[in-house]
């Protein structure tokens, strides 16, 4: 395909209209592109909400336990108050790190 039928193609495209007030193929075209498409589909995160009791868009306290409902605990992104930008390995396994301190706390066992 070449840039101008790309073109003609994002053109008719609503997704693409923002972007058209920038110079195809430039920096800024593509900048705008990728603020437009980009998404975590494999990579959901921030569902359950942390954070305190008080905000009623959270499900999990800063301990990862369930607001109102005692011995559970959510230990993986979806705590995560926002969607990252980038990928959630590393930010999820700092979470599943700090629970097992967490829960080392509570539990009498020499590691």
């Amino acid at each position: 395909m070449s840039k101008s039928q790309f073109y003609l193609v994002l053109k008719h495209s609503e997704p693409f209209t923002k972007c058209l007030a920038h110079t195809f193929d430039s920096e800024e075209y593509w900048e705008c592109m990728v603020r437009h498409l980009a998404v975590s589909g494999y990579h959901i995160s921030a569902s359950c909400k942390m954070g305190p009791p008080s905000d009623k868009t959270s499900v999990v306290d800063p301990e990862l336990k369930v607001h109102g409902i005692e011995g559970l605990r959510v230990v993986d992104a979806s705590v995560f108050p926002n969607v990252t930008s980038g990928n959630t390995m590393a930010p999820t396994l700092m979470v599943a790190e700090k629970a097992a301190d967490i829960i080392k706390k509570y539990i009498k066992i020499n590691f």
